[in-house]
């Protein structure tokens, strides 16, 4: 506890973390949100995952431009265009019922006006705080973000399910508009200015480690939607046990995340912290007895935020500060497209073999993360005694005429 006592001792730090969770909480919510809007509304989850689809090709085309743009034009700009557009199209799609590919294309639009808050605090972060301190933030906000991706759902199913699908929307709508407007007004988001990078875009995807953190983020989060999607369909759309659960679910990853996810990264740290989620989820497919659910998925959790953790501090130790913003837009857009792609496969595999479908389909994804961690094992950086600053930027000198 007390390397989080020293974060504390940091101005703004917390402040900065509360403001950017409430910005991403949206985010944990849309996709439950949207697959039951969708299906109720349209009588199959089918028409739900065509849905996702497009509000994932969306994200995957929105993320990384987004967070370029950002070194262009600056942070304030970019956040406030998206914010505001991207919170509008959620309240149409609330508030009417259009035709399928009406829809879909507004879904499309939700997609590529994603707010690059992600990208956004993850760059702001190592100008925050010592170089020492940066795996520690980053241990407190994966573990804090179980708000967003556990958390969130559970807000999602009470609210669509005990109220109503339509508000469960704009709930989403609501938290994107209020809390982007508090994290862009945040003095810290005025500070940090990002420089202009020098290279083309999407050339930082010629570095291995970014790579590595966008596809295993992209099979790691995609594994959590389609979790979530088979407790919601196993106990039905008027039960509270989907939200219980996936409450305990983050309640594993918040203890696995403030006693573990701190530690010094070393190259099979990824592989080992994305194997307890897995054999936590693996063990959901023995019995849908709540109780026992609730005990397997406390123990996935206890991986959840320490593999964030790593993921974070994979990227940040390897690029530079001006690159770090795209980087960490890829790294976003694997996850959100993850999210996305996750929620539309578990709504295939329910209606053709139901909850357990989801719930394998979860599995799986999972053991392609570990998979893709152990291959990467010789590109992973050893940061243990090391700290995960950004590599500094550097430019030519110009030297005075010796004559």
């Amino acid at each position: 506890m007390g390397i989080y006592r020293d974060l504390s001792r940091s101005p703004g730090v917390f402040r900065i973390l509360m403001a950017q969770l409430t910005a991403r909480f949206p985010f944990g919510m849309l996709s439950i949100t949207m697959l039951l809007h969708i299906q109720l509304g349209y009588g199959n989850y089918t028409s739900a995952g065509v849905i996702l689809a497009a509000e994932s090709v969306g994200q995957a085309v929105s993320g990384p431009l987004t967070s370029r743009l950002m070194g262009r034009w600056g942070m304030r700009p970019v956040l406030t265009a998206t914010t505001l557009a991207c919170s509008a199209f959620l309240a149409v799609i609330a508030l009417t019922h259009l035709p399928l590919g009406v829809v879909t294309v507004l879904s499309l639009l939700v997609g590529l006006t994603t707010p690059p808050v992600t990208p956004a605090v993850r760059t702001i972060y190592p100008k925050m705080v010592p170089g020492k301190q940066l795996t520690a933030l980053f241990s407190l906000d994966a573990s804090a973000q179980e708000i967003i991706w556990i958390i969130g759902p559970v807000v999602a199913v009470f609210v669509s399910t005990q109220l109503n699908t339509t508000l469960g929307l704009l709930t989403a709508a609501a938290f994107m508009l209020g809390g982007g407007l508090w994290f862009i007004l945040s003095p810290e988001v005025g500070r940090v200015r990002i420089p202009r990078a020098r290279r083309r875009f999407g050339a930082i995807l010629f570095r291995p480690t970014v790579i590595v953190a966008t596809v295993t983020g992209f099979f790691f989060v995609a594994s959590f939607a389609a979790i979530e999607a088979g407790i919601v369909a196993a106990f039905g759309h008027e039960g509270v046990e989907a939200g219980v659960l996936l409450a305990i679910f983050s309640a594993g990853s918040i203890v696995g995340g403030l006693l573990i996810g701190h530690r010094s990264i070393s190259k099979w740290s990824l592989f080992w912290r994305v194997l307890i989620v897995a054999l936590g989820t693996a063990l959901c497919l023995v019995a849908l007895n709540p109780w026992w659910l609730a005990a397997v998925l406390f123990v996935g959790g206890l991986g959840t935020a320490p593999t964030f953790t790593a993921i974070f501090s994979i990227v940040s130790s390897t690029v530079k500060f001006s690159e770090s913003a795209e980087a960490y837009g890829w790294v976003g857009t694997g996850q959100l497209v993850g999210v996305a792609l996750g929620s539309a496969f578990a709504g295939i595999a329910i209606d053709q073999a139901g909850p357990n479908g989801a719930i394998l389909v979860s599995a799986i994804l999972l053991m392609l993360t570990a998979v893709t961690a152990a291959v990467s094992v010789p590109w992973i950086p050893d940061l243990r005694g090391r700290d995960a600053s950004p590599l500094p930027d550097t430019e030519p000198v110009q030297l005075p005429d010796a004559n």
